[in-house]
């Protein structure tokens, strides 16, 4: 059977305290209804609407690109209003799933089992038990243990208010049972909206079978209505992250003080300090030493590479085996290291290729460059890439050496072997194994008087 899926995106999240609609602040660097989209994708024939409201355009925006189909809440009545805004786009031989676009970490295997028990015999409810049930709808059963009824906080007595087990908010039912349901919600309860929750009732009244399904975790359900509570799902998260890279032998110096916002995989024996931040895809190959401080963006780097302190590295960059990086090094777009070759500290790579064994170890500048093998380049050096209009390429060849405090005017070749002099702005080619000296005679002018400042009366 097709699935329908529907995610209610349309709250403004008056907690939150900002012009952002909530369903877009981020959860370890993914908008949260992005973790909700990537998740429902993963199910089979299955097709997206989503629910907006406040922030709508910003919402649409930010998806763009994403197979969705897009309807308005303009005023927010409640969830069963919400879900029959969705019903022109719902077919009536699919199931339709329920979920919420707060609620980030809904797994895969939950979502299945949902979708696989509901039927038109059958609505599938999603609840769990707390220890502090406060705030959620309780779900009420009848003798038989039986779900009778999900009564929301408001419109609890004092014994429903003592029931552990809550009802989630996600639901599964087919199409052509919603078709029955939705029309006949009303909002006559303590919030004056139409709740979704009320289908459990029809439900039972029309001889349906209610079953209550379970997620894997609690904080599959965990929902954000805070920035309080968004920061406790992201330490939760990034501690599920870090034991999944532990088990897989990476070694952690402190899992509270890591961040991955993206994708991180790592091969057995890497090592990653304190407050490090992972984003977008970045793979670490094995026996990576990664220092404490570090950014790292969208890279792939190679076995027994060392990234020292506090270097930033923005993909992206390849890494290949044996590298060292840093410390204070930043690495960007097109960086390309071959295998042992050297980044020291304060230095800046762009667009550049620098080759097996060769060395950039301090304070320079080089971008739209590639570097041959055994390159030394001193430290102070820039590549001058850009004119004020185009960017052009600096070629060094193997086993060039490069004084320190040099100027290379791009476009220019240093040739194999050649020798740069200390301080030389070099604007033309040199040739291999030639010394090239591009700098003003010193003159040393005797008995010369520094000035002085004037003394203040």
């Amino acid at each position: 059977m097709e699935t329908d899926i529907v995610i209610l995106a349309a709250g403004k999240g008056k907690r939150m305290n900002s012009r952002l609609a909530k369903v877009l602040h981020t959860l370890a660097g993914k908008p949260l209804l992005g973790h909700v989209l990537d998740t429902a994708a993963t199910l089979d024939n299955h097709r997206i609407t989503v629910v907006v409201g406040h922030g709508a355009d910003d919402v649409r925006a930010a998806f763009a690109d994403r197979d969705v189909r897009w309807v308005e809440q303009a005023e927010q009545l409640g969830t069963g209003d919400a879900v029959a805004r969705a019903l022109p786009h719902l077919r009536d031989d699919s199931v339709v799933l329920v979920l919420y676009g707060d609620v980030p970490l809904i797994g895969h295997r939950t979502l299945e089992k949902m979708v696989g028990t509901a039927s038109d015999e059958t609505l599938a409810v999603l609840t769990v038990e707390l220890d502090d049930p406060a705030g959620y709808g309780r779900i009420v059963r009848d003798e038989a243990g039986q779900v009778r009824e999900i009564v929301e906080e408001k419109d609890a007595t004092d014994d429903e208010r003592l029931i552990r087990e809550i009802n989630t908010g996600v639901l599964a039912a087919t199409g052509e049972r919603l078709r029955e349901w939705l029309p006949r919600l009303d909002n006559n309860n303590a919030q004056g909206e139409y709740y979704l929750t009320d289908l459990v009732a029809m439900a039972r009244a029309d001889r349906v079978a209610i079953r209550a399904l379970h997620p894997d975790s609690v904080l599959e359900i965990e929902g954000v209505n805070s920035r309080e509570q968004l920061q406790g799902l992201e330490r939760h998260y990034q501690r599920e992250l870090a034991r999944e890279l532990m088990a897989a032998g990476v070694g952690l110096a402190d899992a509270g003080r890591f961040d991955c916002r993206g994708r991180l995989t790592a091969g057995a024996d890497t090592f990653i300090d304190v407050n490090c931040v992972f984003e977008g895809e970045v793979h670490l190959g094995t026996g990576v030493t990664i220092g404490p401080n570090c950014v790292i963006s969208n890279a792939t780097i190679g076995d027994g590479v060392t990234i020292k302190a506090n270097t930033l590295i923005e993909g992206p960059v390849t890494i290949d085996n044996g590298v060292e990086v840093g410390p204070f090094a930043r690495l960007r777009a097109g960086t390309v290291l071959h295998r042992d070759s050297k980044v020291g500290n304060f230095v800046e790579t762009k667009k550049a290729e620098i080759g097996r064994g060769s060395k950039v170890n301090h304070l320079s500048y080089v971008g739209d460059a590639r570097l041959g093998e055994g390159v030394n380049v001193g430290a102070g050096t820039i590549t001058c890439n850009y004119d004020g209009a185009n960017k052009h390429l600096t070629e060094i060849d193997d086993g060039a050496f490069i004084g320190s405090n040099s100027a290379l005017v791009a476009p220019v070749r240093i040739g194999r072997g050649a020798t740069v002099g200390a301080g030389s702005a070099i604007s033309r080619d040199v040739p291999e194994q030639n010394l090239a000296v591009a700098r003003g005679r010193q003159k040393n002018i005797a008995d010369w008087q520094r000035p002085v400042k004037a003394k203040k009366d």
